[in-house]
């Protein structure tokens, strides 16, 4: 491993900036980085446990860190990514995600936000950080994040996230918030389609939609052309009964209330999702608008795969990384630690040799070296 993981750390990261003034630099940045995406890895989830970490690991780590002045405190750690310039280590996260990954064409790209819940300090006045990220569900891979200004919300932190990532070919889902025109032209320009949640905030739209559909169903399903889907699915003594209806007539469309104001609108959805449990039964009803004139079942699945990142990226960071518990707050410290999470999970994600959860390879590759090694291939090999 001697001398590897160093020069691909060089390689990913060689745009990073030291904040650090010489006089206090009495450890080296990229092992300062090393140490905190191993430990991050293998469990810590605060400066103090990263520290811990890299004392319990030195003699394995000084076989390819040079670790001059020995383990950073964890003082150290909070100080240095503090002080980081989270732009540009998200521009190095964004770079080791296009050179180990080829996002395959046609899948949905997920954006949304999480909130960091334990980021906010009430003495400061110090709001939660809000963090918008791109999910791949092929790839099943964070793509990039973008933090949400302090006096703004999604709306202006996802078009900046759409700029950084490669997009072309494939389907862009966001929720309701992200249901903006000029989204949705920033998505074409890009070579990509968009489905996107309609609700109240499309006033006129959204009223219109909703009347085309129920005129639908009040007239046998007779009035408009259009194409449905249903899927069913039972377990856990649930059933769950998903139906798709989609109208993409563009001599209808066009009657509706703004619809040419939008790129390359193309069709127009609703998704009823029915729920029994037992004798109890719940209905919901989304819309939504796209750039696809694909068929209902395509869109049903497209809807559906874009809650795959509250499964496959924010639950398992709560619950495997315990990101709401997290009370890291000054300065950068919070973006860039959650930074370290996502790095720390794709790699994850990508080592498919064990059969286990996230939180179990964190554990392992605690344990085992060997399998730490494994995990860090994706991006030291």
């Amino acid at each position: 491993m001697a001398g590897d993981p160093v020069a691909s750390i060089e390689l990913h990261f060689s745009d990073l900036e030291d904040p650090r003034i010489d006089r206090t630099k009495q450890h080296k940045l990229l092992d300062i980085v090393v140490i905190a995406i191993c430990a991050v890895i293998c469990g810590a989830d605060d400066w103090v446990a990263v520290e811990s970490f890299g004392n319990a690991k030195h003699d394995w780590l000084k076989t390819f860190l040079g670790l001059p002045n020995g383990i950073p405190s964890h003082d150290t750690f909070g100080r240095v990514f503090g002080l980081l310039d989270p732009d540009r280590f998200r521009t190095c996260f964004l770079n080791w995600i296009s050179e180990v990954s080829e996002i395959t064409k046609g899948q949905v790209i997920a954006i949304d936000g999480k909130t960091l819940r334990r980021s906010h300090d009430k003495i400061l006045g110090k709001k939660a950080i809000v963090m918008v990220s791109a999910w791949a569900s092929a790839n099943r891979l964070v793509l990039g994040q973008v933090k949400v200004d302090d006096k703004s919300n999604e709306i202006t932190a996802i078009p900046e996230l759409l700029r950084v990532l490669e997009i072309s070919g494939c389907i862009i889902t966001i929720d309701a918030i992200g249901c903006q025109k000029e989204i949705a032209a920033d998505i074409v320009d890009q070579g990509a389609d968009y489905v996107l949640a309609l609700k109240e905030n499309q006033g006129n739209l959204y009223e219109d939609v909703e009347l085309l559909f129920d005129d639908l169903e009040e007239s046998g399903f007779s009035a408009y052309e259009y194409n449905h889907d249903r899927t069913v699915n039972k377990g856990h003594g649930r059933i769950e009964i998903r139906q798709c209806w989609t109208i993409s007539d563009p001599d209808i469309l066009r009657y509706l209330r703004g619809a040419t104001d939008w790129e390359k609108l193309k069709s127009v959805v609703k998704v009823q999702a029915e729920r029994r449990i037992g004798q109890e039964k719940t209905v919901e009803e989304r819309y939504y608008i796209s750039s696809l004139a694909e068929s209902a079942q395509r869109l049903l699945d497209t809807t559906r795969t874009h809650w795959h990142i509250e499964n496959g990226l924010h639950w398992v960071l709560d619950i495997a990384f315990r990101e709401d518990e997290c009370r890291i707050r000054k300065e950068y410290g919070a973006q860039n630690f959650s930074i370290l999470r996502h790095i720390a999970l794709n790699l994850l994600k990508q080592e498919k040799t064990a059969k286990m959860g996230i939180k179990g390879k964190r554990l392992r590759a605690g344990w085992d070296e060997g399998y730490l090694l494994k995990v860090l291939s994706g991006l030291f090999g």
